[in-house]
């Protein structure tokens, strides 16, 4: 099974969504702003990727922090702020039974099932 999270009105997350219709690709549709982005479900993610490559440090999410922030930034730092605005996560984030993807990289998306 594929789970998708992100946010639903994310373009990227638009345009994965698209790919993987495109592909009759089934996948569960995790919405952090609808189902929430728990320290647990963070906790999974950095079991798979640092929490500087889950950090979207291009968004305005991150750009709109004071530097008080994003100088402090360490793991549990990370997680609370995942937790509290999980617009900074980066998009998509995709899980499979078997691999996890971070971005939109046609290549790996290729190679879900």
């Amino acid at each position: 099974m594929i789970t998708l999270y992100g946010i639903s009105n994310c373009d990227t997350i638009r345009k994965t969504r698209k790919f993987l219709d495109d592909r009759a690709l089934h996948y569960r549709f995790h919405d952090y702003k609808k189902q929430g982005c728990t320290s647990e479900l963070v906790g999974n993610f950095l079991e798979h990727f640092t929490y500087r490559e889950l950090i979207n440090t291009r968004g305005t999410t991150w750009r709109k922090l004071p530097d008080s922030i994003k100088n402090t930034l360490d793991r549990d730092r990370a997680i609370k702020l995942m937790t509290e605005q999980s617009s900074i996560i980066k998009r998509p984030l995709i899980a499979t039974d078997s691999e996890w993807v971070l971005g939109f990289d046609t290549a790996q998306l290729e190679r879900l099932k």
